[in-house]
Formats: structure tokens, C-alpha cells, sequence
């Protein structure tokens, strides 16, 4: 699968895996954790953008913490109708973008956030696009957390594959996040394995 076909297939995506999908199912463990973390490290005025926000579930739940200054960027236009749905007042108070993390990361200014995350999302980026992944760095003045499917799942990542696919259908590709971002001038503060996710905070050195 190249480049363009992964973010036309995530672009268009309806049903499971959907902004839609993700709405209905709400806030997780992932939320907590993200809310927890930002509690402990930053102040509730910190700058944070969510990469792959969907519908907002995580953010909605950062504003419900009292964190006000959130963004977010999908690919998927459907994303900011089904939040201003689910979550009306995120959808009134925060910034969002539609498009590919590839072409909006370069749009933002220079240590734009305080705080940047990402829940499942860079594990999608096809390998002739990771240089995005110096964008994080060029971006976050503090924080970048990662919460990507890193085989704790049966089914996913296994063998050691560079690349899995979900329902057969699109891929996944496994990478070593901390080896990923410490080249990049961040140092890991925390790795917490959930039952679907390992979680990743970092903090730029």
C-alpha cells in the first residue's frame, strides 16, 4: 500500500475505526492516562494539539479537566460534524484542521504546543513518510505522548513483522517509539503498557 492510499483509506473511513466508531465508544483508559499525565506535568493553560484527534473523545475529556487551549487535526472531514454532535462545547472552544498530518504539521509555527499527543495514529504512517516525525520535535516546546498499538494486542504485531494489517485490510506499522524520538531530542519519563496501547510520555531535552 503507498503513501496516498493509507491517507485516502483513513480520509474516507466509515464504520469501525470511523470518527463516528470512536465517538460512540468515548473516553478510555487512554483518556485517563493522558489526563493524569498533563495534570502532573503541565498547567491547564498549556498549548496541546492532538495529531489524529477524530472526533475529539480524548480532548473532551482534557477539557473536562479543566485544560482549555486544545487542537486537533484529522484527516477525516466527518471528524468535527460527529465532535460538534458529541461534543459541542470542544467543538465551540478549541481549533481544528482538516487534512493530512503530512501536509498541516509544517503549517504550524515553530514550538506552536507545550504539549503534543498522538492515540493510535503514527502507527499508520507509511515509511516513506516519517520524516513528519521531526515535526513533533520542531513543534513541542515540552511533551509528546504517544499511545500506539505496540503488540500488546494478540493479534496485532506479532512476529516481529515491520508491518501488520487490521481486518486484512490497512496496515499498521511497528516501530520503536522511544528509539523513534530520542534521535530526535526527546527523553522517555514514562512507558505504561495497556491492554491495547503502550503509552509514551516524553520530554524534550
Amino acid at each position: 500500500m503507498q503513501p496516498d492510499d493509507v491517507r485516502e483509506d483513513w480520509a474516507e473511513r466509515s464504520g469501525q475505526f470511523s470518527p463516528a466508531y470512536y465517538a460512540e465508544i468515548g473516553q478510555n483508559e487512554v483518556s485517563e492516562t493522558l489526563a493524569d499525565v498533563l495534570g502532573h506535568y503541565v498547567g491547564d493553560d498549556a498549548a496541546i494539539l492532538e495529531v489524529g484527534c477524530g472526533s475529539g473523545r480524548h480532548l473532551a475529556h482534557l477539557r473536562d479537566h479543566g485544560f482549555e487551549n486544545l487542537s486537533g487535526v484529522d484527516i477525516n472531514d466527518d471528524s468535527f460534524d460527529v465532535m460538534a454532535d458529541h461534543y459541542p462545547g470542544l467543538a465551540e472552544t478549541g481549533s481544528f484542521h482538516t487534512g493530512a498530518l503530512e501536509d498541516l504539521l509544517p503549517e504550524f509555527d515553530e514550538d506552536a504546543f507545550d504539549v503534543v499527543y498522538t492515540v493510535e495514529t503514527l502507527q499508520h504512517v507509511h515509511p516513506d513518510d516519517a520524516w513528519v516525525f521531526d515535526e513533533f520535535a520542531r513543534l513541542t516546546t515540552d511533551l509528546l505522548i504517544t499511545a500506539e498499538n505496540e503488540g500488546n494486542s494478540p493479534n496485532r504485531g506479532r512476529d516481529d513483522a515491520d508491518v501488520s494489517y487490521v481486518n486484512d485490510e490497512f496496515p499498521l506499522f511497528h516501530r520503536d517509539w522511544k528509539d523513534v524520538f530520542s534521535g530526535r531530542g526527546f527523553a522517555q519519563l514514562i512507558r505504561e503498557p495497556t491492554a491495547r496501547d503502550t503509552i509514551r510520555v516524553f520530554r524534550v531535552v
